[in-house]
């Protein structure tokens, strides 16, 4: 059995530095030469993104709402093959999930039986961090904290207490962070700025300096899960892809289809036509109207396609690009046209839409996903193909539409377990 440095970074709640600390120790061992792969705990598209840039390698979300613990260890184990090392970027607060601590950070980790680096901001306590340490270390059974990575830091005597606590509470140090107001991440639009453009050197060499990833490395070394077949797909699919626009895309999605094509909607030219599937995923597609409604050629061909009875998935932003228009402060924009609804993408209409999904299909499928934008729809639509509930098991309102061949809806669905195919039947 494989054995290499596994780990999960994590905190007490969000807005702890855990993102800039992960892309950084990431992008530490891979300048190293190590081969770095990259997950990412729940639905996130975005953090994805500063993985892959960091690691040269596409970063893998892992969810147990979305899928079974079977499936986690079993395309963690996967991508895991040709690594030198995985590192696990978890999500809000260590214990925090949709029920509870279900579905949280600290059950990935428990599923996966590896320990966690804890990121801690420190830049307000001192002492007070040894009952926080000392809550999470006991917390539950379930997990392993590894050790502490304090952020955010000041004087020498601040770093000579927070070591204390460390001594006190009997749990590894691997490291103090100064605090540098340069090396924070920017917001940008919904999330974070996920351009290729986005460089954090500067905190890659406050780690290198400041974290002890010798000690990380060797505490973490351990078996990977049993290796198992990774199902894939036969169908010839054509992806909507572009930096922004139609860019929130897993990476195991678009490995379980190895016959895949690939087109930018912004650049005026018509799709192919002989495909089994043509998949629309969500981005910002509100932030380039002018762009994909000037791309008549590629607006009209997948009209064709889909009077023709071509099978189209939309989810979210690409649902919006199938829709007559999107407005938004600079006006109006004309689209597809393929489902006759408007989508208000103005500022004073703005509402967020948040959460896990499970969808029942009419037809019998039965899928995960989870839902977040803030466009709504002018006038919201009564029908609907599915019934979709939130995480506690309550209907929400958000319909899924079937026009022919084409199924789409806000709900952005995971279906690395199952052929997505089937909800065409």
């Amino acid at each position: 059995m494989k054995s290499i440095p596994q780990f999960l970074i994590s905190a007490p709640s969000s807005g702890s530095g855990k993102t800039t600390i992960s892309r950084a120790i990431m992008q530490a061992l891979h300048n190293r030469g190590l081969s770095v792969q990259p997950f990412k705990c729940g639905p996130d598209y975005i953090d994805t993104k500063f993985h892959s840039l960091a690691c040269q390698r596409g970063s893998v979300n892992l969810d147990s709402f979305m899928a079974s613990p079977n499936h986690i260890k079993s395309i963690y184990s996967h991508y895991c093959q040709d690594a030198d090392a995985a590192i696990v970027e978890g999500m809000m607060g260590l214990f925090d999930g949709y029920c509870k601590d279900a579905g949280s950070t600290a059950e990935i980790a428990a599923i996966l039986n590896i320990p966690i680096v804890l990121v801690v901001d420190a830049k307000s306590a001192a002492y007070s961090v040894a009952p926080l340490l000392q809550g999470f270390k006991n917390f539950s059974q379930k997990v392993n904290i590894l050790g502490v990575i304090f952020n955010k830091t000041g004087s020498q005597r601040h770093l000579n207490m927070l070591k204390e606590v460390c001594s006190d509470v009997d749990i590894c140090y691997f490291g103090c962070l100064p605090y540098s107001g340069n090396a924070e991440q920017p917001s940008r639009y919904l999330g974070l700025d996920f351009s290729a453009n986005s460089s954090i050197s500067e905190f890659v060499k406050l780690v290198e300096e400041n974290i002890d990833l010798n000690s990380i490395i060797k505490l973490s070394t351990r078996e990977l899960p049993p290796q198992k077949e990774f199902m894939q797909y036969p169908h010839r699919v054509l992806i909507a892809q572009s930096e922004e626009s139609f860019s929130f895309t897993y990476r195991e999605h678009l490995d379980r289809w190895p016959n895949k094509l690939f087109f930018n909607p912004e650049e005026n030219k018509p799709i192919e036509q002989d495909i089994d599937l043509l998949y629309l995923p969500g981005g910002y597609p509100e932030k380039h109207l002018e762009k994909l409604s000037r791309a008549t050629k590629t607006i009209a061909s997948i009209r064709e396609y889909a009077q023709s009875g071509g099978k189209i998935l939309a989810e979210c932003g690409g649902m919006a690009y199938l829709c007559k228009c999107v407005e938004n402060e600079d006006g109006r924009y004309e689209l597809c046209n393929i489902l006759p609804y408007t989508v208000d993408a103005k500022k004073e209409a703005r509402k967020l839409s948040l959460g896990y999904r499970k969808v029942l299909f009419e037809s019998g499928g039965e899928f995960y996903g989870h839902e977040f934008h803030y466009t709504q729809f002018k006038e919201m639509p009564q029908s609907s193909v599915a019934e979709v509930y939130n995480a506690r098991g309550e209907r929400v309102n958000s319909p899924i539409f079937r026009a022919g061949n084409v199924i789409c809806g806000y709900p952005h669905l995971y279906w690395g377990a199952k052929d997505i195919m089937i909800i065409f039947q």
